[in-house]
């Protein structure tokens, strides 16, 4: 799963994604290797306790980030948060927490993007634009295989920030702008 609805009303739309089933088997994988290799090794308990943390770290850098993803009607605003275990081991507990924090009122699209994963294939993820030309995934990381999640999502965001009613106003006003101006040319008459 892509994201998944925390809460949602008429002002508020809360997503929010977690390490998925294989992110966390490898975790548990990487983890259970280091618990392993120092229960069976006949090394001193330093080195038991060094293969344990290793392995840990690993597993934890491994692990995907927990997301959050939170559109505000009143504030006017979209708060997106990721928290990060591995940084927050890695700055004891003073970092892993990001948060990008942009104006409703200047998304202009959200669109489905294909980005190429190592080894695994195609991954999908939402990207929100701009209207100052910039770009911003919804998430960090692209979930794979699973394109109808990730457009069911950002249709969802798209009919929450009304911009699909947005483009078929844009679109009705250029077509009688360009018919009151065809209506303005004179006719050539011979």
């Amino acid at each position: 799963m892509y994201m998944l609805v925390e809460n949602r009303t008429s002002f508020l739309l809360h997503l929010k994604r977690s390490p998925g089933i294989r992110s966390w088997s490898l975790f548990v994988g990487i983890a259970s290797i280091g618990l392993a290799a120092a229960y069976y090794s006949a090394d001193s308990l330093a080195w038991k306790l060094f293969y344990m943390a290793g392995c840990l770290f690993v597993a934890a850098q491994n692990l995907e980030q927990w997301e959050e993803a939170i559109f505000d009607k009143n504030k006017g605003t979209v708060c997106l948060k990721t928290f990060n275990l591995y940084k927050k081991i890695l700055t004891f507990s003073r970092g892993g927490n990001e948060q990008v924090v942009a104006l409703l009122h200047e998304i202009r699209d959200v669109n489905v993007e294909e980005e190429t994963v190592r080894y695994f294939g195609k991954g999908y993820l939402v990207v929100l634009r701009f209207v100052t030309g910039f770009s911003h995934p919804l998430t960090q990381s692209a979930v794979l295989g699973c394109r109808s999640d990730v457009e069911a999502v950002a249709k969802l965001i798209t009919s929450f920030l009304e911009l699909d009613r947005v483009e078929s106003q844009h679109d009705l006003s250029q077509s009688s702008e360009t018919e009151a101006s065809d209506a303005d040319e004179p006719e050539d008459k011979y």
